[in-house]
């Protein structure tokens, strides 16, 4: 079996952090994905709205750097749950479980529309959409590394 999803959207509204009882973060908002064809009678493009929970680090993530009207990639699982409404009413949800979520724009675009502006080490997420500062390459030294002799065979 698989389960795997990837959606290109914008942010519908800001998203909303909360935390469990037991003190984990969870993130809930909806993105709006154009549907990838243009409709032939001249109408406005089609747009599928999609609800997203990110949990823990990456709903911090979420709700820190995103607002309504920015354009994110979400990579997650959908996932189905039922429940009853307040008028006894049985639903069900359909939602994508966000397991990494990524910029879409690049931070000049970004901050050239946004009110809030992204730190310099958040423009290259990494594992799970979680932005980790550039590695400096310059603390090492020569006497760190071993020379390999050459015997003119290639390894592959």
């Amino acid at each position: 079996m698989f389960n795997k999803a990837i959606l290109i959207g914008r942010l519908v509204a800001d998203p909303e952090l909360r935390t469990t009882p037991g003190g984990i973060s969870v993130c809930s908002f909806r993105i709006a994905v154009d549907r990838p064809y243009t409709p032939r009678d001249g109408s406005e493009k089609v747009a599928d709205f999609i609800d997203i929970v990110a949990w823990r680090e990456r709903a911090e993530f979420v709700s820190r750097y995103f607002s309504k009207g920015k354009p994110i990639l979400v990579e997650g699982s959908i996932q189905t749950r039922s429940y009853v409404d307040k008028n006894d009413q049985k639903r069900t949800a359909v939602e994508v479980v966000a397991d990494n979520l990524r910029f879409v724009e690049s931070k000049s675009a970004s901050n050239q529309a946004a009110s809030r502006p992204l730190p310099s080490d958040m423009d290259a997420p990494s594992r799970g959409g979680i932005a980790a500062p550039s590695p400096a390459y310059s603390s090492g030294n020569a006497e760190d590394f071993a020379e390999i002799e050459d015997d003119g065979d290639l390894p592959f």
